[in-house]
């Protein structure tokens, strides 16, 4: 394994591990000095504290989100299964 590679591992075990994320979906790609997370979340607030957290475990690197926010709401109506 490359350093980037043992970062970006490092870096999405604290996005798992701290209780401001908790988050196992996002993907973590280090390049040079560089950190970028894409994936979904629910809330803006949980991909801000995305990037809170990558800042507070290396504030070396600069983030680049492509983090999208689709929100999780209970379904509308009935599906029908054919």
């Amino acid at each position: 394994m490359t350093a980037e590679q043992y970062l970006a591992a490092r870096l999405r075990q604290a996005l798992a591990e701290d209780p401001r994320t908790t988050e196992l979906g996002v993907r973590v790609t280090v390049r040079g000095d560089h950190v970028l997370l894409s994936g979904d979340v629910a809330s803006p607030e949980r991909r801000a504290e995305l990037e809170a957290v990558i800042h507070d475990v290396a504030p070396e690197l600069t983030v680049l989100d492509d983090v999208k926010v689709v929100p999780s709401e209970a379904p509308v109506g009935r599906e029908e299964l054919r």
